[in-house]
C-alpha cells in the first residue's frame, strides 16, 4: 500500500548489466530499468556493463556499495545455470544480509509469465553496507516483472508497512555526518 498524500523520497540507483555481448546501445534490459527508476522519480547514479565474470561483477558492485551516494543497485543478467552465469556467486559474499523473500516472490510472479522455467532463475537480493542490491535475470520481461511487481514498491518511501528507503538513506546521511 502506498500513500498518495506523502511525497516520494527519491534515491540514487546504479544499474549494472552483466553480459558478454551487450553494449550501451543494445542493452534493452538496463534501459528498461533506467526508464522505470527515473519514471518513479529516482536518479540514475551510474550505469555500467561488465562481462559475466565474478570479479568484474564484484568490483563494480563493491565500488557502488562503498559510495554513500548510491542507495540501491540493480543488477541484470547472469542469474541462470550456465557456466557463464555467475552473478549470484559474485554477489552473495558481499551481502551483510540476504533478502530471502525477493527471489521467492520474483519466481512466484514470473511463474505466471514463463511457467516452470522460472525455477531456472537464481535471482537474489541482499543488503551490503546499507545499500540494497537486487539481482534480476537479463531479459527485458524479467526486469519489468521485478521492477513493477516488487522493486518499485520497496524503493518507494511511501510504501507501507515497510520499504528499504529509510535504511538506505540513513546510510548516506550517516556517512556525511561522520565526515
Amino acid at each position: 500500500m502506498t500513500s498518495a498524500t506523502t511525497p516520494q523520497k527519491p534515491i540514487n540507483i546504479a544499474v549494472l548489466t552483466v553480459s558478454d555481448t551487450r553494449t550501451l546501445a543494445t542493452d534493452k534490459s538496463g534501459a528498461t530499468l533506467i526508464e522505470r527508476l527515473q519514471g518513479a522519480g529516482h536518479s540514475l547514479a551510474q550505469h555500467s556493463i561488465v562481462k559475466d565474470d565474478v570479479y568484474q561483477i564484484r568490483a563494480a558492485v563493491s565500488m557502488w556499495v562503498a559510495d554513500s551516494n548510491v542507495h540501491a543497485v540493480l543488477v541484470t543478467g547472469g542469474t541462470g545455470f550456465t557456466a557463464r552465469d555467475t552473478t549470484p556467486d559474485a554477489l552473495l559474499p558481499l551481502f551483510d544480509q540476504v533478502i530471502e523473500g525477493f527471489g521467492e516472490l520474483f519466481r512466484s510472479l514470473s511463474y505466471a509469465e514463463v511457467g516452470t522455467s522460472t525455477i531456472q532463475s537464481r535471482t537474489i537480493a541482499g543488503v551490503a553496507n546499507r545499500t540494497v542490491i537486487f539481482s534480476i535475470p537479463g531479459s527485458t520481461g524479467a526486469c519489468r516483472t521485478a521492477w513493477d511487481g516488487i522493486i518499485e514498491q520497496q524503493l518507494d518511501s511511501r510504501h507501507k508497512p515497510c520499504n528499504f528507503v529509510e535504511m538506505v538513506t540513513f546510510h548516506s546521511s550517516a556517512q556525511h555526518t561522520a565526515q
